[in-house]
C-alpha cells in the first residue's frame, strides 16, 4: 500500500513539475513574442529626424550642404501607386481599390540628391562612410563611387574638419545612429563637428535618432584628466540621451573649445519616449551586428583594455569573450581575420571563455564578466593595458578590480557622480524617460 501511495505521489509531483515547466516555457516564449511585437509596433510609429523631410528640407533649400553620415543615415519614404481593378473568378469587373503604399529605404545622401539639394561634401566618422573599416583603422579621403561626391574622413589624425574642408559650405547636416555609450566615437565626432561649425559660423542641423539603451544612466563618470577620443566629456559610460539631446548638452555646458557654441537645430524623433524598445535597422559598425551585441557592448567593451578578446574575428562580436589565459572556462573560439577585424586580438590562437549570445537583455552596465575574467586569468600581470583607463575614464575602476571589490561595492562608488550627472542631463532632454 505504501509503495502505491509513494508511486502516486511521485507521479503527481512529476506531472505538476512538467506541467509547471511547460507553462513557464510557454509564458516565457509568449512574453518574448509580445516584447518582439511591441518593438515592431514602436518601430512603425517612431519617425526619426531623417524621416521628416518636410521639416528639414526647407532649411537646406538653395544652400550648399555638407553631411556627416554613414551607412546608418537612412530614411524611409512612402510611394503611393494609385488604384487597381478587382475582378471576380469569372473575369467580371467588381471594383477599384487602392494599391497599398510601398515603403522604401534609402541613404539620406541619395534622398537629398533626389530632392535636388545642393550637396557638396560627405564627411565620414570612424569606420568610414560605408561603415566597413576596422575600429581604429586610418581612413583616407576619397570620392563616393555612387554619387561622385568627395568624402572627407574625420578619423585618424584629422578628427575635426578644417576651415579649408568646410570652405563653400552654407549649412551642415549630421545624421549618425549612436548606441548610447561614452566610448562609441560618434559623439566625439559630433563634438568636433560642432566646434568647427561654431568657429566657422556654419549652422548645424542634427537629424535625431533613438538611443537603443533608452534612458539608462550607468557606469563611472569620466575624469577630465583621462579625456581622449573614446571619452571627451565628464559623463558616465551610459548617458541615457539621444544624439540630439547630447548635442544640446555639449552646447549648453560649453564643452567646445574656448566655450564657443554651435548654431544648432535639432529635428526630434516623433512619437518616441525612451522606454520604447528600439531595434537598429542597420548595424552601426562592423562589430555590432545585432541587438544582442549592441546590448552587451557597454559591458564587454572594457575588454578592449585587457588581454581578453570580445569576439572580434568571429561571427559573434561582442557576444562572447575569452583569452588563452582562461583555460578553466569551457567555451572556446579562435579569432580569425574578417570584416571589421583584419588582425583581431589573439589572431589564430585558441581562446577560452563564455558565450553570451543567448543572454537576456541587461538594462545597465554589468561588470560580472570583467570581474570573472580577472579572477580566472592565469596572468594577472598582463591583464590590463594602458587603454583600460581611457575606456573607464578613471583609474579607480582598475584599482577596485585589483583589490577584489565586488560589483555592488564598485557600483556604490559611482552613485554620487551619477546623481550629479542626472541633474545636469535633465536640462537637455527632449523626450520622456518613461
Amino acid at each position: 500500500m505504501k509503495s502505491k501511495i509513494l508511486f502516486k505521489n511521485t507521479f503527481l509531483f512529476f506531472f505538476v513539475t512538467v506541467f509547471t515547466s511547460l507553462s513557464f516555457i510557454g509564458y516565457a516564449q509568449s512574453k518574448s513574442k509580445v516584447e518582439s511585437q511591441k518593438s515592431k509596433d514602436y518601430q512603425t510609429q517612431i519617425q526619426t529626424g531623417a524621416e521628416q523631410p518636410e521639416v528639414y528640407l526647407p532649411l537646406l533649400k538653395d544652400k550648399k550642404v555638407g553631411v556627416l553620415t554613414n551607412q546608418t543615415g537612412i530614411t524611409n519614404y512612402i510611394v503611393k501607386e494609385g488604384n487597381r481593378e478587382i475582378y471576380d473568378s469569372r473575369g467580371r469587373f467588381v471594383k477599384m481599390t487602392d494599391i497599398p503604399p510601398r515603403i522604401y529605404t534609402e541613404s539620406v545622401i541619395d534622398f537629398l540628391i533626389r530632392e535636388k539639394i545642393n550637396l557638396k561634401k560627405i564627411y565620414a566618422p570612424e569606420h568610414g562612410f560605408r561603415g566597413t573599416a576596422d575600429a581604429g583603422e586610418l581612413i583616407k579621403d576619397g570620392k563616393d563611387t555612387q554619387t561622385g561626391l568627395p568624402i572627407i574622413s574625420l578619423y585618424g589624425n584629422n578628427k575635426k574638419p578644417t576651415k579649408e574642408q568646410l570652405a563653400g559650405i552654407d549649412v551642415m547636416l549630421f545624421d549618425l545612429q549612436d548606441v548610447g555609450a561614452r566610448f562609441y566615437t560618434y559623439i566625439s565626432s559630433l563634438h568636433y563637428l560642432m566646434e568647427a561649425c561654431a568657429e566657422n559660423n556654419i549652422p548645424l542641423i542634427v537629424l535625431d535618432r533613438p538611443n537603443p539603451k533608452g534612458a539608462t544612466v550607468d557606469g563611472p563618470v569620466l575624469e577630465l584628466k583621462n579625456k581622449s577620443f573614446v571619452g571627451m566629456h565628464p559623463i558616465p559610460v551610459l548617458h541615457g540621451m539621444t544624439i540630439g539631446e547630447y548635442a544640446q548638452m555639449i552646447n549648453g555646458e560649453k564643452w567646445l573649445k574656448n566655450g564657443v557654441q554651435a548654431k544648432l537645430t535639432i529635428i526630434p524623433v516623433k512619437n518616441y519616449n525612451k522606454s520604447m524598445p528600439y531595434s537598429l535597422p542597420v548595424k552601426p559598425s562592423p562589430n555590432l551586428p545585432n541587438d544582442t551585441a549592441i546590448n552587451l557592448y557597454t559591458s564587454l567593451c572594457f575588454f578592449e583594455g585587457t588581454n581578453v578578446s570580445m569576439g572580434r574575428g568571429t561571427n559573434k562580436q561582442f557576444q562572447i569573450y575569452g583569452s588563452p589565459y582562461l583555460k578553466n572556462m569551457n567555451f572556446t573560439f579562435t579569432p580569425k581575420p574578417n570584416e571589421g577585424a583584419k588582425d583581431p586580438v589573439h589572431n589564430g590562437v585558441k581562446c577560452y571563455g563564455e558565450d553570451l549570445s543567448a543572454h537576456t537583455t541587461i538594462n545597465g552596465l554589468s561588470l560580472q564578466w570583467l570581474l570573472k575574467a580577472y579572477q580566472y586569468t592565469s596572468d594577472k600581470s598582463t591583464f590590463f593595458n594602458n587603454f583600460f583607463i581611457k575606456l573607464a575614464g578613471t583609474d579607480k575602476l582598475q584599482k577596485q578590480i585589483e583589490k577584489g571589490l565586488s560589483e555592488n561595492e564598485i557600483k556604490k562608488s559611482w552613485l554620487t557622480d551619477l546623481e550629479r550627472f542626472k541633474k545636469t542631463r535633465e536640462k537637455y532632454l527632449l523626450y520622456s524617460d518613461f
